[in-house]
């Protein structure tokens, strides 16, 4: 106030104290805050070099976040791809399995009566064979004396030799009882004049052919071929599946000028060349699987490629964020142990600078007690 005068030692004192008061404040506030660049106005160089370290690794963090996305939809689609190399394995063993079955002979065991057949006509010799949907083979037996069953599956068979429509059957005799056996497990009937009077018409039984045999097989295989498909599209992660054609983009920095793109593959039964059987030719489906596995491991060792990358940049830019981090840290934050022994320090100065002041306005008591 400018009506107050006051002598030059209590205004230095005065002065001093007041300097003390705003550092003690100053050093407060950095204790408290833990800053000693808390705002442009304390450092503009050292706060807006530290805002701009603190942005940067701001947007690293949220990098850094997609990457992490990035590496658990790599590692969806590993395990679709270890899952489905199982599968194909499975589809591989029921294929090996469907490869050793045999067919199941058909037969036909009759009595047989030779006694009207030596001196039968040639129109009553007539034996017919069918097999299958094929047309009937028709065969005349010699005119000759049959005594036993024997001799007639001795003619039958001399007829048949050489007939490539009736390859695979074959006739055998024990006792009286003369057995037709079909290998292919083809149905097959037995008929004409001869074959009534020798009471061997009629047609074959208990027979399974190869196709027949495999079909359950197949069932198997087509249904393993179906849980392919949709394993391959369960292996999805946040919405991006690398199994079904999704292609993935992993940014690593700030702009995207560094990046990975991940392409994704179909691999699907369709995409792996796996296609639906009844197991005509199963050399031709393990020849495809054999194809699969040999694409799936291949693909896996890309992904695992991939993955290896995305997970080196990630743990790169953890690094970096510390380093901006400590960077800006080291711009503004405070030492706390030494804002500590500053306010002490201030505490003490604050003291003396009190008791001064106090010394100095002695010597106006003085006049004062005077005028009393």
């Amino acid at each position: 106030m400018g009506d107050i005068t006051l002598t030059s030692a209590v205004r230095a004192n005065l002065l001093t104290l007041q300097n003390t008061a705003a550092m003690m404040a100053t050093t407060q506030n950095r204790l408290a805050t833990g800053l000693k660049v808390s705002s442009a106005l304390d450092n503009p160089q050292s706060y807006f070099t530290a805002s701009g370290l603190n942005a940067r690794a701001s947007d690293l963090s949220a990098l850094q976040d997609s990457m992490s996305l990035g590496v658990q939809t790599l590692k969806a689609a590993d395990e679709g791809i270890k899952s489905i190399q199982k599968l194909v394995a499975q589809a591989r063993s029921v294929a090996n399995q469907a490869l050793q079955v045999k067919a199941t002979a058909t037969t036909l065991t009759a009595a047989v009566d030779v006694d009207d057949l030596t001196s039968a006509s040639s129109a009553n010799r007539a034996l017919t064979i069918q097999i299958g949907s094929a047309s009937a083979i028709s065969l005349t037996l010699a005119a000759k004396d049959y005594a036993t069953a024997a001799d007639v599956a001795e003619e039958i068979r001399t007829q048949i030799s050489g007939n490539s429509a009736l390859e695979g059957l074959t006739v055998q005799t024990s006792g009286d009882n003369i057995t037709f056996s079909l290998a292919s497990g083809e149905a097959f009937e037995i008929g004409g004049a001869a074959a009534t009077a020798l009471g061997i018409d009629g047609e074959g039984e208990g027979g399974k052919t190869l196709q027949e045999a495999r079909a359950t097989y197949a069932a198997d295989y087509n249904n393993l071929r179906t849980q392919i498909d949709q394993l391959a599209s369960d292996a999805s992660f946040n919405g991006v599946n690398l199994l079904t054609g999704d292609d993935l983009l992993v940014k690593f920095n700030e702009d995207g000028s560094s990046s990975l793109n991940i392409s994704g593959v179909t691999y699907d039964a369709a995409g792996l060349g796996i296609v639906e059987t009844d197991f005509t030719d199963i050399d031709a489906e393990i020849a495809l699987l054999d194809a699969a596995t040999t694409t799936l491991r291949t693909q896996a060792s890309t992904f695992g490629a991939n993955l290896s990358v995305v997970q080196n940049r990630q743990d790169f830019t953890k690094n970096m964020i510390n380093v901006l981090e400590s960077g800006a840290g080291n711009l503004t934050l405070a030492d706390t142990n030494e804002e500590a022994a500053n306010l002490l320090a201030l505490q003490t100065r604050q003291s003396l600078a009190q008791t001064s002041l106090s010394l100095a306005n002695q010597a106006e008591q003085s006049v004062l007690a005077l005028l009393r």
